[in-house]
């Protein structure tokens, strides 16, 4: 076999080609939706051998359907898993995976940063079927050691965090979580797959909100959760995914297919955006600090250098004067609008504290990371002079 038959094809070319290559679809360039909400069978004995797994073949798009199927083996390619599982949204996903792994007495080790409806989760709902979260700094060396007990099943991160943008050494804390028998479940919405690869760190679940870049066009929600394990997979699909229900419709799968085929070079549009705009905001007079990977003075630069291949395109940064400066600004903005969600072709921005992590003590959040006085933008494609220069008119007003 030749040298360049036997390569890899690269990250595009997956997201582009993997999985499918038309034979079934009448010629058509890209895979059909197929909105069904069930399947046919020939005969009972048919149904016997769908029923049993010894076909592939589909019952019921609660538990499967090709469009659905397509998008989940794509993105194990892009994850460096084995099997996924797609969701009706990333809260579906994380909400599934963590109720899949722990039980009643068990522990839940998490980073101190969450995005808000993730705090509630681990919390809120959690600790009504007697699981407990324990939250600590695992951005600092040997935190995850220090907090890791017997009880400890799981340990959750998110890396970058949201909105701190802190980083988790992904390889360190599973070396860490595995010597204690705890599964290490990495968010990777941030970064995407494009920009770094928590399974091939050592992590064992990676779970995404799709909804951000992986559609790209804010109009799908969905999640996924990739693992290298292919039975945890079937037992979250069979035991979590179709008696909870949380699953993604044919048509939403299909948006996310389309987005997968351009998330490459929109990721890198976003950074390099988000790159210039993170200078920008780093040298102004009424900024007090900038938060992102890729700047040479963000704390875990090292870090970020040695587990990530990119620095993504969310952005946050506090403002001098506090809460009231960060609204005045936020409120200023022309081009730019005021939105939850990220990963969009529009550059969106919030006020966490106020919004996306309302649900935080406002008295502690110097405990998790942020102030009352941070705007989290995630910055779109738009020229990047544009959105500089939106960015400078707003600081002018306060």
């Amino acid at each position: 076999m030749s040298k360049e038959a036997d390569r890899n094809p690269g990250f595009d070319t997956q997201a582009i080609h993997a999985g499918w290559d038309g034979k079934h679809a009448l010629g058509a360039l890209n895979p059909p939706i197929y909105q069904t909400s069930t399947f046919v069978f020939d005969s009972v004995s048919h149904a016997q051998k769908v029923f049993s797994g010894e076909s592939a073949e589909y019952v019921y798009t609660r538990g499967n359907n090709p469009t659905l199927r397509l998008f989940e083996q794509k993105m194990a390619i892009l994850e460096k898993g084995e099997k996924a599982v797609a969701f009706s949204s990333g809260m579906a996903a994380i909400s599934s995976v963590l109720l899949s792994l722990l039980k009643a007495g068990d522990e839940l080790l998490t980073s101190r940063t969450l995005y808000g409806s993730t705090y509630h989760v681990a919390t809120q709902l959690l600790p009504r079927y007697g699981i407990r979260a324990n939250f600590a700094d695992l951005a600092h060396p040997g935190a995850v050691q220090a907090a890791l007990t017997d009880a400890t099943k799981v340990v959750y991160l998110e890396t970058p965090a949201n909105p701190s943008l802190e980083l988790v050494d992904i390889a360190a804390t599973a070396e860490a979580a595995h010597r204690r028998g705890a599964i290490v479940v990495v968010d990777n919405t941030f970064a995407t797959p494009y920009f770094q690869n928590p399974l091939a760190l050592g992590a064992d679940v990676v779970v995404h909100s799709c909804t951000k870049y992986i559609g790209g066009h804010g109009d799908a929600l969905g999640g996924v959760a990739v693992a290298r394990d292919p039975d945890y997979i079937f037992r979250l699909r069979f035991d979590f995914l179709c008696d909870l229900g949380g699953v993604l419709s044919p048509f939403n799968a299909w948006l996310l297919l389309r987005g997968l085929k351009t998330l490459g070079v929109r990721m890198e549009r976003h950074a390099s955006n988000a790159l210039a705009v993170a200078r920008f905001l780093a040298g102004h007079p009424k900024v007090e600090r900038v938060l992102y990977p890729g700047l040479d003075e963000f704390p875990q630069r090292e870090l970020a250098r040695r587990q990530m291949r990119g620095y993504g395109g969310i952005v946050s940064f506090e403002v001098k004067g506090g809460y009231d400066a960060a609204v005045r600004l936020i409120d200023s903005l022309q081009l730019c609008t005021i939105a939850v969600s990220l990963g969009d072709a529009e550059t969106l921005v919030e006020h966490p504290a106020s919004m996306t992590h309302r649900e935080y003590p406002r008295e502690r959040l110097a405990e998790f990371g942020f102030s009352e006085a941070l705007v989290r933008l995630s910055v779109g494609l738009e020229n990047p002079e544009d959105i500089i220069a939106d960015f400078d008119q707003a600081l002018r007003r306060i």
